[in-house]
């Protein structure tokens, strides 16, 4: 099979399966030129995405500042929802520890972070 070589093929194929959207439905046959046009070029469009576009997994760190932007914490009130040092906390963030089991509760619990996330699967 073939595959997306450069931006102006992604872009162009891009294009193409924006056109093909509105023909294809749920009840389209998989025999439909436009449904399986739009299944080759949607696969392609999503091989060169995730090669040249793969933003990767958020690390522990980012998704703990992510929530305390969100919840509007600093650091030093989230180490009190945590019942940690402040310097901790900023272990936690920076990546130079990972959580104990409790602490791992805790932010799952109290700042409502994915527990996939929290144990890095």
């Amino acid at each position: 099979m073939t595959k997306i070589e450069n931006i102006e093929q992604y872009e162009w194929a891009l294009s193409r399966v924006e056109q093909l959207l509105p023909l294809v439905d749920d009840n389209t046959p998989r025999s439909n030129p436009n449904s399986i046009e739009l299944e080759l070029l949607s696969n392609l469009v999503a091989d060169y995405s995730e090669e040249h576009f793969s933003i990767g997994k958020p690390s522990l760190g980012d998704v703990i500042k992510m929530r305390m932007g969100e919840l509007g914490l600093t650091q030093s009130k989230l180490a009190e929802i945590l019942d940690l040092s402040p310097s901790r906390v900023s272990d936690y963030i920076t990546g130079k520890a990972e959580p104990t089991l409790k602490v791992a509760r805790d932010l799952v619990v109290k700042l409502d972070i994915a527990p996939a996330v929290v144990l890095g699967v």
